[in-house]
């Protein structure tokens, strides 16, 4: 559910229960294209852990969130980014 190298840094963007618009993830992860942000936050959301949030009013506004479950992976991904950090230091 997590492979790619894409979906860790969305997940950290929408970590803390923020709301992001398509464009703001799009700014904040550089070097994504937006058919590869398109592609994962779907396989995201087909999987229960992103959720999509349509606004139905002119124009249209949809963000995304981290559904309750996409949300309890964080202390798991905090763990691993604090392992990584200890570990980048022994070379």
């Amino acid at each position: 559910m997590l492979d790619g190298r894409w979906k860790f840094v969305i997940l950290f963007h929408l970590f803390g229960g923020k709301l992001l618009r398509f464009s703001d993830l799009e700014r904040a992860i550089p070097g994504i294209s937006q058919k590869m942000l398109i592609q994962q936050l779907r396989q995201m959301e087909n999987d229960g852990i992103v959720r999509r949030i349509v606004h139905h009013k002119v124009p249209p506004k949809v963000e995304y969130g981290l559904t309750d479950w996409g949300q309890s992976l964080c202390p798991a991904l905090d763990a691993l980014l604090t392992w990584a950090e200890q570990n980048s230091e022994i070379d």
